[in-house]
């Protein structure tokens, strides 16, 4: 009788595919608070990597880190309308502290633009203030009706940042740059994923803000997954808080500003959009474990040389972990670090010894070949990016494979339905077929313009809808 799968494969149940992946590859638990999730060290150890590159990216845009309160009095959120209203149904509100009623309810910070922009009101005196380029890493809460581990949960990890520009083209510009240079450099680069940048409709903006600029990932099912945003707010949170500065004419001025966020879901995007049904697969730049040496047997030479290996290619900046736990079987911890994704196995018995190599297996292009033990730490560099290139390859085919120019809105429903994302004029769809859409739980994941680029302004003539079902 035929061994049944590890993983429930993923052309017979996706979504259950999907949760037995996190479960085997232990990335993450769910919370004892419906909707909340736990984070285990090996799915904590990608979302610190995603940290790190993005962190830099940020720093390398000219932000700044900063806390501010989890607690936003809820008259703060009162004060710019479209935003309370967009998000009403997600708060979580505090009405007791210390055994008493409080004087005013306290929101759970949902997003962190109405307190940003009480503190922003007073540090901004002067156009020598600006701009005024913050971010922050921190948990938010909005209260999830439909969760889903990484995807959508009550609580998740993220940073935010939060700008302030004397001019609404500085502001323009800075949300624009962001969006490409910050997100889309990360997630192609790193992630390997090929996400599609566009503009959001008004029907699917931020609460808020004057234009919503969006990285569309499709995942491995063929549904589209948001994986970060960039807002332009215009002046709506400045004239809410009277955010104003003294410009070098000697006049007050409102301040334009921006917002823009990514968070735990892209652990999510990287699982979809590269798992397969023997587990995860981590794209190198990203891995926190690139390499993993294993003992194949309690042997001192073997334990020895697998030692060995892995300080010589830590030295040679790899990111390796030795596994020398030989009274776990071989076959099983094998199987662990393919369910986790490791890009590269270095596998070492007594035979290898005898040979002088070691059996080298590759996790993402898949297949062993033994490799010299001398040949490997100038071999690893060379192949880790290979690895990461085809990631992306496989990525930019899947969305170019399942991405098909329709002229009505029952050709793009056909579309999502069957697993694709549809391409469609907007003066073929407009708000009116955007509505229809949202009968057949399709939406409009973003507009772009005729040649692929993001459209400039919102009467933009000639745009092109990019249509899918989503996470």
């Amino acid at each position: 009788m035929a061994k049944a799968p590890v993983l429930t494969p993923q052309a017979d149940d996706f979504p259950r595919w999907y949760q037995d992946l996190i479960n085997k590859a232990e990335l993450a638990d769910n919370g004892p608070v419906r909707g909340t999730m736990i984070i285990r060290p090996y799915g904590y150890g990608l979302w610190e990597r995603m940290q790190q590159e993005m962190d830099a990216r940020i720093k390398a845009a000219g932000a700044q880190n900063a806390y501010f309160p989890l607690f936003i009095p809820q008259s703060y959120l009162t004060k710019e309308a479209e935003h309370v209203e967009g998000f009403a149904p997600e708060l979580a509100v505090v009405t007791h502290g210390g055994g008493k009623e409080l004087e005013e309810p306290v929101v759970v910070r949902p997003t962190s633009e109405t307190i940003i922009n009480a503190s922003f009101s007073k540090w901004v005196q002067s156009y020598r203030d600006l701009p005024l380029l913050i971010n922050q890493w921190a948990n938010v809460v909005r209260w999830e009706m439909r969760p889903r581990v990484f995807l959508r949960t009550t609580e998740f990890l993220w940073q935010e940042g939060h700008t302030a520009h004397a001019t609404y083209e500085d502001a323009r510009d800075y949300a624009a740059y962001i969006h490409k240079e910050v997100y889309e450099d990360f997630m192609v680069n790193v992630l390997g994923i090929d996400v599609l940048l566009g503009r959001k409709t008004p029907r699917e903006r931020f609460a808020g803000a004057v234009n919503t600029l969006t990285l569309e990932g499709m995942m491995g099912d063929g549904k589209a997954l948001q994986m970060g945003t960039s807002h332009e707010l215009g002046q709506n949170f400045a004239r809410a808080f009277n955010t104003q500065y003294l410009s070098r004419d000697g006049r007050q001025e409102l301040v334009w500003q921006t917002s823009w966020g990514s968070s735990t879901r892209m652990v999510g995007g990287l699982i979809m959009s590269h798992g397969d049904d023997s587990g995860l697969r981590v794209p190198p730049r990203l891995a926190p474990v690139q390499a993993v040496v294993l003992a194949i047997k309690d042997d001192e030479a073997v334990l020895a040389k697998v030692r060995e290996i892995g300080d010589r290619l830590s030295a040679a900046g790899v990111r390796v972990q030795v596994d020398d736990r030989t009274d776990t079987p071989f076959g099983r911890r094998a199987i662990d670090w393919e369910l986790k994704g490791v890009p590269v196995r270095i596998e070492v018995g007594p035979r290898d010894l005898e040979n002088g190599t070691a059996m080298l297996a590759r996790r993402i292009r898949g297949g062993k070949e033994p490799v010299a033990l001398d040949a490997l730490a100038g071999l690893l560099p060379g192949v880790l990016d290979e690895d990461q290139a085809l990631l992306l390859e496989q990525s930019r085919a899947r969305r170019a494979s399942r991405t098909s120019d329709v002229s009505t809105v029952e050709q793009a429903v056909e579309a999502a339905t069957a697993g694709g994302w549809a391409r469609i004029p907007w003066v073929d769809l407009g708000e009116e077929g955007e509505a229809r859409l949202a009968e057949h739980s399709v939406t409009v994941r973003c507009l772009i313009a005729e040649d692929g680029s993001v459209p400039g302004s919102d009467d933009a003539p000639g745009n092109v809808a990019v249509v899918a079902r989503a996470y």
